[in-house]
């Protein structure tokens, strides 16, 4: 049975050219409705010139992609640059802008919001950025479904960056704050099984475990070494993937790196990406000399390669989500070592795949390390094991299940109107 396409309304916080996990997994996930014949909205944010010039001139997939479908139209909502990150946009106030104008406009099946906390304006903790929940007045009016997708433990960030101390004043009010906030959306879905139990328990309204998170295997894949960056270099590899910032924990790298070298002495770290910490960690590399190399940003078939040709995937950050990264190393056949946080015992299969590390401990996080490096069988075994555990979150198998929930909600929402109106 042929299915009618659906007028589906995509509001995004991040998207291409502002490099996060949340932006490649928004333009796939468009991407791959628009390929089935969806019709799609996407209201993303602007760039522009107060951010930094680097940010507009990267190399990747975006609109210019999308808009080669006819059933594809978009709105840039106008943004300025976040306090304490350039690099990334805040949306501005709803007095710039509408979103129930746009969706007046649109009028859509269903509308789904991605990075809902930042399109709000959490981020910035309301000091910039739009300020009341979007979609939800147009939903309320027209009856039009809206759903909710969970990229970012924003409790885990709040806590990180006001520590403990604040954090524990304000833990009583979290549960209220969530209710809030997730009861204004028909449902929130979540990509990780153990972040779902854990907001529920803080009082998440009308939510549920869906793998709309996936990684495409075809792309990240071992045949990647054709593309490797560094072919006459043949050390072993630690290679990290991220943005450097401090929720990151990249400085935890460095710390761990020392402890592997006495063991590994030719043992290779190489850190690609960019963020409020460059210059923090290249300073701190200096005195490791050739062993640790900052590489920056990479892109297209370099980065593909770097992910086929590393030895082991490292990852400190204690405040992932089903991190993107930590999916595209296991499709290249990497093995990954990662700090012991929620939702990474759903990626990594301790002595199968890799190993998880206790948060925050760089000696627990090197010896980890060094367990894989010094048994190449057990490096073989999980090398082949680390696709074979990643493939059912193949992009293809996660859509499809995305795509039968937007029906069915669509369909629920159908009938529910069909019995008010008897």
């Amino acid at each position: 049975m042929n299915k009618q396409p659906l007028r589906i309304a995509i509001f995004t916080g991040l998207y291409s050219p502002f490099l996060t996990g949340v932006s490649i997994a928004v333009h796939q996930r468009a991407h791959w409705l628009l390929q089935q014949g969806h019709e799609v909205f996407l209201i993303h944010p602007q760039i522009n010139n107060r951010y930094p010039k680097k940010v507009g001139s990267r190399p990747m997939p975006g609109l210019s992609e999308l808009q080669a479908f006819p059933n594809f139209s978009n709105y840039a909502f106008p943004t300025q640059p976040l306090i304490f990150y350039k690099s990334l946009p805040q949306p501005l106030s709803y007095r710039h802008w509408s979103d129930t104008k746009l969706l007046e406009k649109f009028q859509p099946d269903i509308i789904v919001v991605e990075e809902a906390a930042q399109m709000r304006g959490i981020y910035s903790l309301f000091l910039q950025g739009y300020g009341r929940p979007i979609a939800v007045e147009y939903a309320k009016r027209t009856g039009v479904p809206t759903v909710s997708l969970f990229h970012t433990d924003i409790v885990a960030y709040i806590r990180y960056y006001l520590g403990d101390l604040f954090f524990s004043f304000i833990r009583p009010i979290i549960p209220t704050l969530v209710k809030q906030f997730s009861e204004l959306y028909d449902i929130s879905f979540f990509s990780s099984k153990a972040q779902l139990v854990r907001y529920q328990q803080m009082n998440c309204q009308r939510s549920e475990y869906l793998p709309y998170q996936g990684v495409d295997c075809q792309k990240f894949h071992p045949g990647n070494i054709c593309y490797d960056p560094i072919p006459d270099d043949h050390r072993p590899v630690l290679l990290f993937v991220g943005r450097i910032t401090p929720e990151k924990s990249v400085t935890q790298l460095l710390d761990a790196y020392p402890i592997i070298a006495a063991k590994i002495p030719n043992v290779h770290l190489v850190i690609v990406g960019s963020g409020p910490q460059d210059e923090e960690i290249r300073q701190r590399a200096q005195k490791f000399g050739s062993g640790v190399t900052v590489w920056g940003e990479s892109h297209g078939t370099e980065l593909l390669g770097w992910f086929a040709r590393a030895d082991v995937f490292v990852n400190p950050s204690v405040t992932e989500n089903f991190c993107t990264t930590n999916n595209e190393a296991l499709a290249s056949g990497t093995p990954v070592v990662a700090a012991l946080s929620p939702s990474t015992p759903e990626q990594v299969s301790p002595g199968r795949n890799g190993f998880l590390a206790e948060p925050n401990n760089p000696t627990d996080f090197a010896n980890k390390v060094i367990t894989i490096l010094e048994n190449p069988q057990m490096k073989a075994e999980m090398s082949h094991q680390a696709r074979l555990l990643v493939l059912e979150f193949d992009w293809s198998a996660c859509s499809e299940k995305f795509e039968k929930k937007l029906y069915d909600l669509v369909r629920a929402r159908g009938k529910k109107r069909e019995v008010q109106s008897v």
